[in-house]
């Protein structure tokens, strides 16, 4: 089973519902069943079963030789499954959280992701390498970025950030399959684990059956006519909040789910703010040379005359996450930010409809 479709995300069948951490699970198991080259290896993805829940059971199912607990050393057991995924294994590595990047940077992105293009594409790097991102939680500086901006910008990998547990399965799915490098990004606050934030879209309906959903295509999770909100992860759910609140004003926020960022789908924002004129980007990323930015670049390359407003953008300020809860949420592109933004776009301040100032003072 194989969901295509670009622009509207499917409806998976209702007779059941995981949390997305259990919808993870479903997705490798089901690949380690259907290909024996599959292996998972990480710190604490054994017994443990993963500190966010997205390896459990998976030990006790296939055995210490297929899933494999690693020393607290990233670039040692990235290397290994590097070195697996290069002999014709497909490795799944787990970098606990993303921010640990900077202790094995040289292996993700200096070998990682560049052999298949060193080699003249002779050699493949079958390989996805799961991280959790994401703050909201006081976790403090080191332990509560996305920087899904940073390995977007670095060419030779592919970027996956799922929002649901249908989407979740299927695109581990389909970077389980991919001949490519692929990084698959999971939010904390999106797994439906009992101890952290509570959100009611982190269970959802999710097929039995083994499907992908393809990487690089974006989903119209909420349409609208009035304002286009881009964003991601556990941005979309505080998206769809707003969404239905101002719908209760007259205002329609269709919201995109980019669910990809390497490949990302331009034609779907394109084709959204065409529908409404105005954009909003919602980004746990940072502000500055990210992916707000490129999004909006890309628009203003391709067509420009689509805006009728100026382009507003919610992102975490340049600054590290801090970790006392009222700061951190000052940060965060919460409910209240994300919705302070929409009403100031609503606000009639449309690019078309200003009248002229040539010559006045």
């Amino acid at each position: 089973m194989t969901l295509t479709e670009p622009s509207t995300r499917q409806a998976p069948s209702p007779q059941r519902k995981l949390t997305t951490a259990k919808a993870i699970v479903e997705g490798i198991a089901q690949e380690m069943e259907r290909d024996p080259s599959v292996i998972v290896l990480g710190e604490d993805v054994g017994a443990y079963g993963g500190i966010f829940g997205s390896t459990t059971g998976l030990l006790e199912r296939f055995g210490p030789e297929r899933v494999l607990d690693t020393p607290i050393s990233e670039t040692a057991f990235i290397g290994l499954g590097i070195g697996a995924a290069v002999e014709g294994m497909r490795p799944i590595v787990e970098l606990m959280f993303v921010d640990f990047f900077g202790v094995c940077m040289d292996q993700i992105y200096n070998h990682m992701a560049k052999i298949h293009f060193e080699s003249g594409g002779s050699v493949r790097v079958p390989m996805v390498l799961t991280t959790a991102v994401g703050g909201g939680y006081s976790d403090g500086a080191q332990h509560s970025q996305c920087l899904w901006g940073t390995f977007a910008h670095l060419p030779g990998m592919k970027v996956v950030v799922p929002s649901t547990p249908a989407d979740a399965k299927g695109l581990m799915i389909s970077a389980i399959r991919d001949d490519n490098p692929v990084v698959y990004m999971f939010h904390k606050g999106i797994m439906g684990l009992p101890w952290m934030a509570k959100n009611p879209r982190s269970v959802g309906p999710v097929p039995q059956e083994a499907y992908e959903v393809p990487i690089g295509k974006a989903a119209v999770v909420r349409p609208g006519r009035d304002l286009t909100i881009v964003t991601l992860s556990l941005s979309v759910h505080h998206a769809l909040d707003v969404a239905e609140e101002l719908a209760g004003e007259g205002v329609e926020c269709e919201v995109v789910d980019l669910r990809s960022l390497v490949p990302l789908d331009t034609t779907t924002i394109l084709e959204s703010v065409g529908r409404t004129g105005r954009l909003m980007v919602v980004d746990e990323d940072y502000l500055s040379f990210g992916l707000s930015g490129e999004i909006v670049a890309r628009i203003a390359e391709q067509d420009p005359s689509l805006l009728r407003a100026p382009v507003a953008r919610v992102c975490v300020p340049d600054v590290p996450i801090p970790y006392a809860r009222t700061l951190e949420r000052a940060v965060l592109p919460t409910h209240d930010r994300i919705r302070t933004a929409a009403h100031r776009l609503m606000e009639g301040r449309s690019i078309a409809a200003r009248p002229t100032t040539a010559g006045r003072r």
